[in-house]
């Protein structure tokens, strides 16, 4: 088959389109303003894409795959339209090609799925299950977040946000889970969702789809979870946490243990929130694979993390660079107190560029004013892209810098953009000369592309 995919740059879609190339289809694509990685990913995959949108490209196609950002008046959109030729979103794609026939472990909720997706596949892999795998990230150890895998498992992260212009329902919802996971619910992505009940409603969509031999992993200190769950009937549901009677993990006065074998376990995973992680990664594997438990146990000390997931990018005796995806308020806490448990006697120095669609609205500033609790100082850029947000509905980051100190307990600073971050450290660090610190940058973005200045700072005063 002739599969055009329209938007081919995003990574999502650059992996989707791999895959159906492994799966013998005859595979191009177009996209605007090409850019690496993905752009040097396609080349060698042999994927050269047409730069640029033009209705010509699809006119041999015999399916298109239509990106979540693009829209109508787009030339190819409209071409496939007025031709009525066969289209579909990246999710239904992703259904249609991988899932029918497996048995998907589908991982959602507002946070943690990309790290428990991979987790899950890789407790699976590492028992010779050989499940299939799709997750939007990177692997610290370079997997690049796809796998087609050959076994009766397909472990997929279920993402909540709408499938594309023609289809505003949540992308998991064409995801067919078998095993469906729920770690936390907690209201995000304001620009397509009006309020919590309407992220609640696609969740009890994806719920009426796994089937009653399937079963639901819900985490039960999620009382919005709960919620979604209270009159549900069909398939098995196991509720999950840390440190109950029939948790496999502990986690108490910072040391997280086998409850069984009491064995201290010390994975690549700090927080409770990530041990929540690997807690019901281990419940999902023992349920397919219950004979396995010590070398799942293993294989989750082996685990090599997540790129920007508490991803340590320079470490001495008393400097830490550390980047992170966290950009919710919940996200936000969780991260910075996972850091202030493992690194007790260090300053924080919080980072956070308000970039989502979400932590540009003023929906969450209480939120965020409380959410920098443990951090010594919290530098917060100005709303990026601020002309995208109407000025009442945005987030008024100076107003969040001034709240910092009487809700978080916390030093504020304001700054007008990533790159200001840097001078201003190069003042503040003087301050601390005989301390350790963290610098702790939280964006979902690339955060200005100050990454490199931030290890050059801390390298230079590890000196």
């Amino acid at each position: 088959m002739k599969i055009f995919l329209t938007g081919i740059g995003g990574i999502a879609m650059g992996n989707l389109a791999f895959m159906l190339k492994e799966l013998g289809h005859s595979v191009s694509g177009s996209d605007q303003n090409l850019y690496p990685p993905m752009s040097d990913k396609l080349e060698e995959w042999g994927l050269t894409p047409k730069s640029g949108f033009d209705a010509k490209n699809v006119k041999d196609a015999d399916l298109v795959i239509i990106g979540n950002a693009i829209s109508r008046g787009n030339p190819e959109v409209e071409e496939v339209l007025n031709s009525k030729k066969e289209y579909m979103s990246m999710a239904q794609a992703l259904g249609h090609f991988f899932l029918k026939g497996k048995k998907p472990i589908v991982v959602a909720g507002t946070h943690g799925k990309t790290t428990t997706t991979f987790l899950i596949h890789w407790l699976l892999d590492s028992i010779g299950m050989n499940p299939g795998l799709f997750v939007g990230g990177i692997r610290k150890d370079g997997h690049a977040g796809f796998a087609l895998g050959k076994g009766e498992f397909f472990v997929i992260e279920g993402d909540e946000y709408d499938s594309a212009f023609f289809d505003k329902s949540s992308k998991f919802l064409h995801y067919r889970p078998h095993i469906a996971v729920l770690n936390a619910l907690d209201f995000d992505h304001a620009d397509i969702f009006a309020d919590l009940d309407a992220i609640k409603t696609m969740f009890r969509r994806f719920l009426n789809l796994v089937p009653n031999q399937g079963k639901v992993f819900s985490w039960k200190g999620s009382k919005n979870l709960n919620s979604v769950l209270e009159n549900y009937k069909f398939a098995p549901v196991e509720f999950f946490d840390l440190n109950e009677k029939d948790s496999i993990l502990t986690f108490k006065k910072g040391v997280l243990q086998d409850q069984d074998s009491k064995q201290v376990l010390k994975p690549d995973l700090i927080g409770s929130h990530n041990y929540r992680n690997a807690e019901v990664a281990l419940r999902v594997c023992l349920s397919i694979a219950p004979n396995k438990k010590k070398e799942l146990i293993k294989a989750l000390l082996e685990f090599p993390g997540v790129k920007r997931r508490q991803d340590n990018l320079f470490r001495s005796e008393n400097s830490l660079v550390v980047e992170d995806f966290a950009h919710h308020p919940v996200a936000i806490e969780e991260t910075i107190k996972a850091h202030k448990e493992s690194y007790p006697d260090w300053k924080i120095i919080a980072l956070f560029e308000p970039r989502s669609a979400t932590s540009h609205r003023n929906v969450f500033q209480d939120d965020f004013a409380r959410s920098f609790k443990g951090s010594h100082l919290a530098i917060i850029t100005e709303v990026f892209n601020a002309s995208k947000v109407d000025k009442a509905k945005r987030l008024n980051v100076k107003k969040l810098v001034k709240d910092l100190e009487t809700k978080s307990k916390s030093k504020g600073l304001y700054v007008a953009s990533p790159e200001s971050i840097v001078p201003e450290l190069k003042k503040l660090l003087p301050k601390y000369k005989d301390q350790k610190v963290i610098l702790l940058a939280m964006s979902n973005g690339s955060f200005g592309g100050i990454y490199n200045n931030l290890i050059d700072i801390m390298r230079e005063r590890s000196k």
